[in-house]
């Protein structure tokens, strides 16, 4: 821990988890050093004395942080441990901890989401029940308990449905259901079985399948005002049996009528969940009726795209947040400035189509040739086990592209496409 904070002020960070158990960089390893550049010193607060098993092997930049507080479930001891340091703000470090962000920022009086409607920000059922009582457009939804229950729905909504855990990330277990039968299968493979965050799945959020183009919008708040800090488009494919499998995202303009529509859309939902302060991330889809929510969370946007925001515009949904938790008045003077993209930046996520010992990759060489390379990660090497790739945590390989035109990041997403598949993988017999 540093012993360098004497007189300066803290933040709390809540279960800032740097890394995942399948090696990707997580966004929470960039808020600490954000603040420390703001000037003021960080507290990590773990929620729980046990992580998640997808986390069990992350550990923290400890020089980061002036002390590490693991909660073991008393609040009043866990808020008397923080008093020595006089927190002016509460963040959560990802998803896993949202909720707790809430209580503790409720219990220390900062500015806060609060608990009020805490739920609505973790279940995805009544989040969109949320939304739709705001009057905005969701999907037509069923959570179910019982397979009965979710096979009669489908039987009667027809066509293709979404099944998914209530309150997990990262693609974990989302099934797309062409019959009831699909629908019951992917019941009984969810519901028992624990989520990415280790906690059991009790029910199933069944959805009606959206049509279009999705978007990502990350956002920051102050005492409800909104700030568009992201836009990003994503890149979907049906392989290896998922539906809309995400392959990648590319940064796109803050302006322009399109966006317009998916902020103006995303501010809404920020405001049916009781979103206020800090940083939020908005997926949805831009169907033929117009956007709808796919989810919403109170947290930094995933897969480092803050971090890769900032490489792109030179600053990020991260800076924002800050601002909006500790520089407020720079935060109300700059909100609605539109980002400038001063080099196109785009994530690639290679897609295994096979499964075993990995050799090699045979044509990585032509990867890193590409004219907006930047940089690669290489989450299974040559002599580990490589899966199928069915959702965001098992992808093979992650490649970043950057480049001034935007037409190079393009065609060169295009040649990783091309490349990928089962020629890019050479297994051990």
């Amino acid at each position: 821990m540093s012993n360098s904070t004497a007189g300066r002020r803290h933040v709390v960070l809540v279960d800032t988890y740097e890394t995942a158990s399948h090696g990707v960089p997580q966004t929470a390893r960039h808020i600490a050093p954000a603040f420390l550049d703001a000037g003021f010193s960080c507290v990590r607060v773990q929620s729980s004395p046990t992580p998640p098993g997808v986390y069990a092997a992350s550990r923290p930049a400890w020089e980061n942080y002036t002390a590490n507080i693991v909660h073991d479930g008393d609040l009043a001891a866990t808020v008397a441990a923080l008093a020595p340091y006089d927190p002016v703000a509460v963040m959560a470090g990802g998803e896993y901890g949202v909720a707790f962000t809430d209580v503790l920022g409720e219990a220390l009086g900062v500015p806060t989401n609060g608990t009020a409607l805490s739920h609505a920000r973790r279940d995805k059922a009544a989040m969109a029940e949320a939304v739709r009582e705001a009057g905005l457009r969701t999907a037509r939804q069923l959570r179910a308990e019982t397979e009965h229950d979710l096979v009669e729905w489908h039987r009667k909504t027809g066509g293709r449905i979404v099944v998914k855990p209530l309150s997990s990330a990262g693609g974990d277990g989302v099934a797309f259901c062409d019959t009831p039968e699909q629908s019951a299968a992917a019941f009984r493979r969810i519901v028992g079985a624990p989520d990415i965050f280790s906690l059991p799945n009790t029910a199933v959020l069944a959805q009606e399948y959206l049509v279009g183009t999705e978007y990502i919008v990350n956002t920051a708040s102050l005492d409800g005002a909104h700030h568009a800090a992201e836009i990003w488009r994503s890149a979907r494919f049906s392989v290896n049996g998922i539906r809309d499998l995400s392959g990648g995202c590319w940064l796109v303009p803050r302006q322009g009528d399109l966006h317009d529509t998916l902020v103006a859309y995303a501010f809404g939902v920020l405001d049916a969940l009781g979103v206020r302060h800090g940083p939020a991330h908005v997926e949805l889809k831009m169907t033929p009726q117009g956007p709808c929510l796919i989810e919403a969370g109170a947290r930094l946007s995933g897969g480092d795209l803050p971090h890769y925001a900032r490489l792109a515009a030179g600053e990020s949904q991260l800076d924002w947040a800050v601002d909006s938790y500790v520089r407020p008045h720079r935060f109300a003077a700059r909100r609605g400035t539109p980002y400038t993209i001063d080099r196109h930046f785009a994530w690639v996520a290679l897609i295994s189509p096979v499964a075993g010992k990995l050799g090699r990759y045979p044509h990585i060489d032509d990867i890193r040739a590409l004219e907006s390379f930047r940089e690669m990660w290489e989450l299974v090497k040559p002599g580990g086990e490589i899966k199928k790739t069915v959702d965001d945590t098992s992808y093979p390989v992650i490649v970043n592209l950057m480049h001034e035109v935007e037409e190079v990041v393009l065609r060169d997403m295009g040649t990783i496409r091309y490349l990928d598949g089962i020629g890019f993988y050479e297994l051990d017999q």
